[in-house]
């Protein structure tokens, strides 16, 4: 029986940018080397009995990419990730400030 730990390491390897985005291109001379932040999980166990089972998951988010023209390097984010992560950032940003707003009011 091979070992699942194992395997699961491999095939975790490939989640992530390469899910996302795929590898890095050059493209007429421009290298776009994808970025994406990823998370992933495994578990797994068994019974007294011998039966087992397991299981994982995982999450990409794709944040953008490096662009490299000769010697100008520079990061352009993907701007629907950007809002997505945005959006609820500040809307916990301000409920937090309205209630620091409203303990130092009183």
């Amino acid at each position: 029986m091979p070992n699942i730990a194992l395997e699961l390491g491999k095939q975790s390897a490939t989640f992530g940018v390469n899910s996302a985005y795929g590898e890095q291109q050059d493209v007429d001379g421009v290298r776009i080397v994808p970025v994406a932040l990823s998370w992933s999980g495994f578990g797994g166990g068994s019974d007294e009995a011998g039966n087992g089972g397991g299981g994982g998951g995982g999450y990409a988010i794709p944040l953008g990419a490096y662009i490299r023209r000769g010697d100008d390097l520079r990061f352009e984010p993907n701007i629907v990730s950007l809002l997505a992560v945005a959006i609820p950032f500040v809307w916990v940003a301000g409920r937090s400030l309205s209630r620091v707003i409203r303990i130092l009011k009183k």
